[in-house]
């Protein structure tokens, strides 16, 4: 069996990374993991630009800060808080999209050989997605993949290419000098000072209006303006995340520490 990959080297919400192989799981099923304690203290989730048109709907989409920035839906404000998942994991309402990286858990493709650029199917034996289990799905028949892994590989495949569509939307992004440091101020009713929430980067609006005619010709043929402004209307989402936190008590700590007016 291989080695787990070192923690310092592993993606988010994964404890360990194990390639799937008939030779240690071939007896093994696989069930619907029924606890992710990680993503429930989890603040921000890798997106994929396949996703924006429904995550906006839900969640602020920025994208994280340093040299390799990436898109994120913002589930809460302040690290350790989720506001739309509970601490186990489970949805907090039936209907809320829930992004392909967390669909994704506890698989992925990853690089088992540092000698090849071949991609294997893992999994995080940290979960209890896979074991010795009466119920479940079959991982392998007869010494083949099962339906189950086949479906799963599909999904990681799938999860892959919009992978490397965003690489390229954020090179185009780059390229075209778009990006800016973030800030959003909230005043919420009741508080004398705002919340502001930084620590992000978006779109600078100023740079989009002054793009010349060609430019912008370019980013509606290949796909980029679409996904510019779902990320600019889901902006408005952030006070929608604060409200839960206040409603659920998790609030950024400056607000809740800052006492209401007297006449309030």
């Amino acid at each position: 069996m291989a080695k787990s990959a070192p923690n310092s080297n592993l993606p988010l919400l994964y404890n360990a990374v194990e390639p799937l192989n008939v030779r240690d799981h071939g007896d093994k099923k696989v069930r619907e993991v029924l606890s992710m304690n990680n993503v429930g203290k989890t603040h921000a989730i890798p997106l994929t630009v396949d996703e924006f048109g429904l995550a906006q709907r839900h969640y602020p989409i920025v994208f994280s800060v340093g040299e390799t920035s990436v898109p994120i839906a913002l589930m809460g404000l302040n690290e350790g808080v989720n506001a739309f998942l509970f601490e186990d994991g489970r949805a907090r309402e039936p209907n809320m999209y829930t992004p392909a990286y967390i669909r994704r858990y506890p698989f992925m493709l990853a690089k088992i050989r540092p000698d090849s650029d071949e991609l294997s199917l893992c999994f995080d034996p940290t979960s209890d997605a896979i074991g010795d289990y009466p119920e479940g799905r079959p991982l392998f028949e007869d010494g083949k993949p099962s339906p189950a892994v086949e479906q799963i590989l599909e999904f990681c495949e799938q999860f892959e290419a919009a992978g490397q569509r965003t690489g390229a939307f954020m090179d185009d992004l780059k390229a075209a000098d778009l990006l800016m440091d973030g800030e959003v101020s909230i005043q919420p009713d009741g508080f004398a000072q705002p919340f502001v929430y930084r620590g992000f980067r978006m779109i600078d609006e100023e740079k989009l209006r002054a793009l010349r005619g060609d430019e912008l010709r370019k980013m509606n043929q290949n796909g980029m303006l679409p996904l510019i402004y779902a990320h600019l209307f889901s902006l408005s989402q952030m006070r929608d995340v604060f409200s839960r936190q206040l409603a659920q008590g998790t609030a950024p700590v400056q607000v809740q520490q800052q006492p209401a007016p007297a006449d309030a």
